[in-house]
């Protein structure tokens, strides 16, 4: 997967800027990424932080023929990997062009500065001798890779313990941690290297360039030095045209940043070897600040319980008074009921609203059609039937003879008109008549 490439606008603004001598991360133009370095649990492991760029580092030996030119002296071999996790523009399993030149500046930086004794690694000369592997694992990709790689080796390498042996004829025995106190590998220096970023064809330059300010640099220079300012490699990339005062000033910047990284990393190694002999923690757990989410770790308060009950009293004292419990619920309106709230839900009484809606209904407004309900079900009250019969008759004679009249027997609401030439055509007292008669019919049939 290819990295996504920077906008137009993007370049215009990161130009600008180096114009401006300013950076997004608020450095100078000289200035280092702080600069972290933690060590595991086993010698030659550790994880280096330039920035947001971390770098694992692992060491390991064994024991190996060695090379027929050179007898007497022990083998150098390191691998860096660059994996997706870094960053989605790094391929598994291939090996991309940045990839080669980084593994080829890390063996000219380490391996042909003859930074480590490798004569000192020989066991039986001609036969056996110990075979240094350095491991590199790119973690998080955020520029500037070479510097911490270089960074990460050294220091593993100086953190790093090979087992004893002892030869006796010709049998070689390999004594374990616990027998024999391992052994640490002869450095003669710590050399590292130190990028510099050149943009508008050298007219500006930057220390420590960021992954945004690789994208847009024109040229890159690179420079090994250990604390006694000898210059271990040189590479400059690009294709740019360096002046001789450009490199010289390159130099000597290199000189006080070498100087400054070597002291943090000694500081470093001392203050892990002082952890591991006094038998405190130790490891990248320990190494993880107590602020992060991924830390679980308590410190431990003391509790004082002398006198709990009149601190408890205190407490209480200054506390809020609890808020004021109704005994009833409030009814908002009629037909409303709380529910919640840590009370009983209750409901309020109907029967006020309801007496209310029929009081409504028997109120006739003499300008309305009227109309009338039967409330009882078929097997009802007669009583309540006859009613609403006696009351329909008064409401006719009230009203006069061209309107409309509509009546309702059922609770299905169905209506029956009584066109006003009906109404003329009957006399006012045939209401009252039928009414009777109907009454006089149900009176019977309940004496059968």
């Amino acid at each position: 997967m290819k990295e996504t490439p920077l906008s137009n606008c993007e370049k215009r603004f990161l130009l600008r800027a180096i114009e401006e001598r300013k950076r997004l991360d608020g450095r100078q133009c000289y200035d280092y990424r702080n600069l972290r370095i933690s060590f595991g649990t086993d010698y030659g492991c550790c994880i280096v932080e330039l920035g947001k760029t971390r770098v694992l580092g692992q060491v390991s030996c064994e024991l190996v023929a060695p090379k027929p030119n050179r007898a007497t002296e022990g083998i150098l071999f390191f691998n860096l990997e660059l994996s997706p996790m870094a960053s989605p523009a790094f391929e598994p399993g291939r090996q991309s062009e940045l990839l080669i030149k980084l593994n080829r500046l890390l063996e000219r930086c380490l391996r042909n500065s003859k930074c480590i004794d490798t004569e000192s690694l020989c066991v039986v000369a001609g036969e056996k001798v110990w075979q240094i592997r350095v491991d590199l694992h790119l973690l998080n990709h955020n520029g500037n890779i070479i510097d911490a790689a270089s960074i990460a080796a050294i220091v593993a390498l100086c953190h790093f313990r090979r087992p004893d042996v002892s030869v006796q004829g010709e049998e070689v025995t390999l004594y374990t941690p616990e027998e024999r106190d391992p052994v640490p590998l002869s450095i003669h220096h710590m050399p590292i290297c130190v990028s510099f970023a050149f943009f508008q064809q050298g007219t500006y330059l930057l220390v420590d360039p960021s992954e945004q300010e690789e994208r847009v640099m024109d040229g890159l220079l690179v420079i090994a030095m250990n604390k006694h300012r000898e210059i271990c490699t040189i590479q400059s990339s690009g294709g740019i045209m360096l002046l001789k005062d450009q490199v010289l000033r390159c130099s000597k910047i290199t000189g006080v940043k070498v100087a400054e990284i070597t002291e943090l990393i000694q500081k470093a190694l001392e203050n892990d070897q002082k952890v591991r002999k006094e038998g405190g923690k130790f490891g990248f757990a320990e190494s993880i600040p107590s602020q992060k989410i991924t830390a679980f770790k308590i410190d431990q308060a003391p509790i004082d319980t002398n006198d709990v009950q009149e601190q408890a009293e205190e407490i209480i004292s200054k506390a809020f008074p609890p808020s004021e419990v109704l005994a009833k619920p409030i009814l908002w309106a009629s037909g409303t009921a709380q529910i919640g709230e840590g009370q009983e839900s209750s409901w309020g009484d109907f029967e006020e609203s309801e007496k209310e809606e029929e009081e409504d209904e028997d109120e006739v407004n003499p300008d309305e059609p009227i109309t009338v309900e039967d409330q009882s079900m078929e097997s009802g009250d007669t009583g309540v039937r006859t009613r609403n019969q006696k009351g329909l008759a008064a409401v006719l004679h009230e009203r006069s003879r061209d309107e409309t009249i509509v009546l309702s027997d059922s609770e299905e609401e169905d209506v029956v008109i009584l066109e006003p030439e009906i109404a003329l055509s009957r006399p006012e007292s045939s209401p009252k008549q039928d009414i009777n008669k109907k009454t006089a019919g149900k009176k019977k049939k309940k004496a059968v």
